[in-house]
């Protein structure tokens, strides 16, 4: 409240503190030369994608009023105002799920009232856009980015698990869709009969899938044992553009005998038909909407303000995390006023277009990659000074000060500053305590594990991938290849990549698990309050995360009350300030509903002996991390079956992965035997290894006596029947076998 007593004030401290970097921003970037493109590429697919994504859902949801032309447009035009103008240049703006569903709520409204229908619905949803810049203005004004640390972790994983569930909820229903005629389609064309329906149906399933499951498995290439580390990171980054590519150009392969529009493929105008152009000159139809609609938009206004408010101030947040080591301020008032009043809200409702935010993940995204940028310069630089002075032989103090002078050179930084000591501090002491175990300085394991991360803050790759968004929308011809079964696997992909590191998803998980397993829990990496905090707190706290979530999602299926959803989001921060505390632990709900992500390494995994006699009594162990379960009493011992540790130590063919004989140890030309005697003596020894404490003796020189003896009379009988004369008489020869 203290802050509303002073309007303006933010905005004007945002101004003075980003202005004296602001010429800064742009000749840092434009140093950057050819190596700001990879960034920029990077964040262009990350942010096009989506987008197109979006139009085709508005387009549908809309019956055509606006499709991907229009929020590649949206996009592309805030974008670059916010690279321009902006006070935060790292953050990346675009048309977002809540924008669509917020247009979406306005259309089911406009189209069946008197004095507005579909004609007047993008006229009066510019109404909605001048009252919510109005909103974001006073917002901006009254410093309110200043509570933007009200709104925890509760209601931001709460948030984005609704957004996960309307991406399913969306990839669910395009697939249905597949299978029906779509409005105002005629019924009698021939790729509408029940057959091709149902072909372009099946199609659909496998399109969908196939981009999900294949996006999925190219999203993690990095962490493949196959490939080069620079193939890995290619497929890493840029895997899923290309499975959108494969699998559209997979589409064409369908035989040439099934009708036009089988596979279904997104629908769009072009940019420059008149269907699009329209758009333009929707303020002049701003005038011919009636007045009581005119201030009956003040209540959408307000739901999309607060929505804007927390998603933008939120996306700004994370692209900005202290983690990143930004050197430049942060302009949160700053850039909530250039969002509503300014520029952005309100040009894009008087021009037709669904406005744009703040957008996640891609600002964090795009940080994240300026940040991997920049190290990969300081850390060249930092290793040929290191291995310099290895050759010189100098001590690790003098090459730590090497480091030192080599981090302050390539970061322009005072060398009196304490952010650099701040921030070496780990390098430093990892350096210095080598020396006093008399270790090697190993330059590739102390860089790379202590070298703090840094960001190349400028304003050029938001320009460029904002001007490459732009230009997709003449692409469009090429776009509108791509079937609509490929974007819905598309949905369903981004719903569930969102689901690593939110906390909420892993509490629903863990709390799934069965007691006596818990234990595996802590043999990966876990956040930390699976060790602070009772099961029955977790258990409550999330099962009160779910129940709220199901009211969240029930709403938005009101057909009109709907646009309320955000409200709760709103009502939240009253229950989390003062409901909340009196439910539970003051210490455990700052552990579930912690301001960072807090994640714990992994225990030791318990070495297993492979005595059958112990399998069965394996327990808990005495590392007190892997006794935490049993001393709260929420497990007894660790249940591994026979076949889960005998399938874990053992190969497909049932050898045991315990190696007695160094591979490197030299192989005698005598030790070779034939492959007959091989197999009877490698088939009974992997029957009988010693590990499984068979009792009963082995007996390996039968088994090769009686191979010996099978094989005398194979080759035995072999010349008897082909080389003697008997062997013509067929009934002599069979007499003599009886």
């Amino acid at each position: 409240m203290e802050n509303m007593k002073e309007p303006f004030k933010g905005i004007v401290s945002d101004v003075r503190g980003r202005a004296k970097f602001y010429k800064e921003d742009w000749v840092s970037g434009l140093c950057s030369g050819i190596r700001i493109l990879a960034p920029t590429t990077y964040i262009f697919f990350a942010s096009a994608l989506p987008v197109i994504a979006f139009g085709e859902q508005i387009s549908r949801d809309t019956d055509g009023s606006l499709s991907s032309v229009e929020t590649l447009a949206s996009t592309a035009m805030c974008g670059i105002i916010h690279s321009i103008l902006g006070g935060q240049p790292l953050l990346i703006l675009g048309v977002a799920e809540p924008t669509i569903i917020m247009y979406t709520y306005l259309y089911n409204f406009a189209k069946n009232r008197d004095g507005l229908g579909s004609q007047l619905y993008l006229a009066w949803a510019g109404w909605v856009c001048v009252w919510t810049a109005l909103f974001l203005f006073l917002l901006a004004i009254f410093n309110a980015g200043a509570i933007i640390n009200r709104f925890t972790r509760i209601a931001g994983e709460l948030f984005g698990m609704l957004i996960t569930v309307l991406f399913i909820q969306e990839a669910i229903k395009g697939v249905v869709s597949e299978f029906n005629v779509p409005k105002e389609e005629d019924p009698t064309l021939e790729k509408y009969k029940f057959q091709w329906l149902y072909a372009n149906g099946l199609l659909g399933i496998i399109f969908t899938f196939g981009l999900l499951f294949s996006s999925l498995k190219i999203r993690k290439a990095r962490s493949w044992l196959y490939g080069t580390g620079k193939l890995r990171s290619f497929l890493a980054d840029y895997g899923v553009p290309l499975m959108v590519v494969v699998w559209t150009a997979l589409s064409f392969s369908v035989p040439n005998d099934l009708p036009s529009g089988v596979p279904r493929r997104l629908f769009a105008p072009l940019a420059w038909e008149s269907t699009s152009l329209h758009h333009w000159t929707v303020i002049k139809d701003m005038v011919k909407v009636p007045g009581a609609y005119i201030f009956g938009a003040i209540i959408p206004a307000l739901m999309i303000a607060g929505l804007y408010f927390f998603d933008h101030s939120v996306a700004s947040q994370l692209a900005q995390q202290k983690e990143f080591n930004l050197k430049k301020p942060s302009a949160y008032h700053y850039d909530l006023l250039l969002l509503g009043f300014m520029f952005q809200t309100l040009l894009c409702g008087l021009i037709g277009l669904p406005p744009s935010n703040g957008v996640l993940p891609q600002s964090p995204m795009h940080t994240k990659s300026l940040a991997v940028l920049k190290k990969q310069l300081i850390r060249r630089k930092m290793m040929k000074s290191a291995k310099e002075s290895i050759r010189k032989k100098a001590s690790n103090s003098e090459i730590y000060g090497n480091l030192q002078a080599v981090f302050i050179e390539m970061d322009n930084t005072p060398e009196s500053s304490p952010s650099v000591a701040k921030e070496l501090k780990d390098l430093k002491e990892a350096v210095l305590r080598s020396e006093e175990k008399n270790e090697g300085f190993d330059p590739e394991k102390h860089i790379d594990a202590y070298l703090p991360v840094r960001v190349k803050e400028q304003r050029v790759s938001n320009l460029l991938q904002s001007l490459m968004v732009g230009a997709s929308v003449f692409a469009m011809p090429l776009i509108k290849k791509i079937p609509t079964s490929v974007l819905w696997g598309y949905f369903a992909y981004m719903a569930i990549d969102s689901l690593p590191g939110n906390q909420f998803w892993e509490r629903m998980l863990f709390i799934i698990v069965s007691p006596n397993r818990r234990f595996k829990v802590l043999e990966g990496e876990h956040a930390s309050f699976v060790e602070t905090v009772p099961m029955r707190g977790i258990v409550s706290f999330t099962v009160l995360q779910c129940v709220y979530l199901l009211v969240c999602f029930g709403v938005t299926w009101i057909p009109i009350a709907g646009i309320l959803f955000p409200l709760l989001f709103f009502v939240l921060i009253t229950i989390r300030q003062y409901v909340l505390p009196k439910l539970f632990n003051p210490h455990h709900l700052r552990e579930l509903d912690a301001a960072e992500y807090e994640e714990i390494a992994a225990a030791p995994r318990l070495s297993f002996s492979l005595s059958l006699k112990s399998i069965g009594k394996i327990v808990v162990g005495s590392n007190p991390r892997n006794n935490l379960f049993a001393s709260r009493g929420e497990v007894g011992s660790r249940e591994m079956g026979d076949g889960e540790i005998l399938d874990d130590l053992t190969t497909s063919r049932g050898e045991l992965k315990i190696r007695t004989v160094s591979f490197s140890e030299e192989r005698h030309p005598q030790d070779i035997i034939p492959g007959a005697c091989i197999f009877a003596a490698i088939i009974p020894a992997l029957a009988q290894q010693k590990e499984f404490n068979l009792k009963k003796p082995s007996a390996y020189r039968y088994h090769l006596l009686l191979l010996g003896f099978m094989v005398f009379s194979s080759l035995f009988f072999f010349f008897f029947f082909n080389f003697s004369p008997i062997h013509e008489n067929s009934s002599l020869a069979l007499n003599l076998i009886i």
